[in-house]
């Protein structure tokens, strides 16, 4: 399988080129995306996603492609795909939602969170990848890796988190000063064994907002002024 990322900048958004040999199968998680196809007609077969009946109300749809084949999928401004090569022996758990295609010769499972950080995460469950192959992880921004350690704890912005080794110790929570616990979304602290993966987009569009000269001497205003916080929108 041959995989293109078509790289672009701005606004414009990005596409990722397929190319299947015969005999070569691609599971695609999100089929909408797809905007070119060139191959047999029956070269494509969508199904009804089964996640050990966890996701069953969504009616989540994927794509099986075979190859000999060519597709283009589209993705939206802000998000980039990162093409990963799974190995045997890999004990990463994935989010979901981050999971863009895999392909033939890799099983896809489930792993159920604990009750308590599926109540403050919103998440139910992880997904973790045997055999070897390729996975497409669809992120906002750029994917970056860092190396867990047994002792030293890595605290890692729960909406940044993408992959973690199953074997990783996890606790939800903050770090700092009362004042930096108070302006900080929750966050994991893992230790043990491994590699992270964590994406850096989810606090773009706020930074930018933060960056501009207008809103920086707004809330500037806001905060030595008495009533501030009420006169100044």
């Amino acid at each position: 399988m041959n995989i293109d990322i078509r790289e672009s900048g701005g606004e414009v958004g990005q596409a990722v080129d397929f190319a299947l040999r015969s005999g070569e199968t691609v599971h695609i998680l999100h089929p909408e995306q797809i905007i070119t196809y060139r191959g047999p007609s029956d070269g494509r077969s969508d199904r009804l996603m089964n996640v050990k009946g966890m996701y069953r109300k969504k009616k989540l749809i994927q794509a099986d492609l075979s190859g000999p084949c060519e597709f283009t999928a589209a993705l939206p401004p802000g998000f980039a795909v990162k093409a990963v090569e799974l190995r045997e022996g890999s004990d990463l758990l994935y989010d979901f939602r981050n999971i863009f295609f895999y392909s033939s010769g890799i099983e896809m499972q489930a792993r159920i969170l604990h009750i308590k950080n599926m109540l403050i995460t919103k998440d139910a469950v992880k997904m973790k990848f045997s055999g070897a192959g390729t996975i497409g992880l669809l992120t906002e921004g750029a994917v970056y890796e860092a190396e867990l350690r047994q002792s030293e704890p890595l605290y890692v912005d729960a909406r940044s988190l993408v992959a973690y080794p199953e074997n990783a110790k996890l606790e939800l929570t903050v770090y700092g000063n009362t004042l930096a616990s108070q302006h900080m979304n929750y966050q994991w602290k893992m230790t043990g064994s491994g590699t992270v993966l964590f994406h850096a987009g989810p606090k773009g569009s706020r930074l930018q907002k933060e960056m501009d000269q207008d809103h920086i001497f707004k809330r500037i205003l806001r905060e030595v002024i008495p009533f501030g916080g009420v006169i100044i929108k």
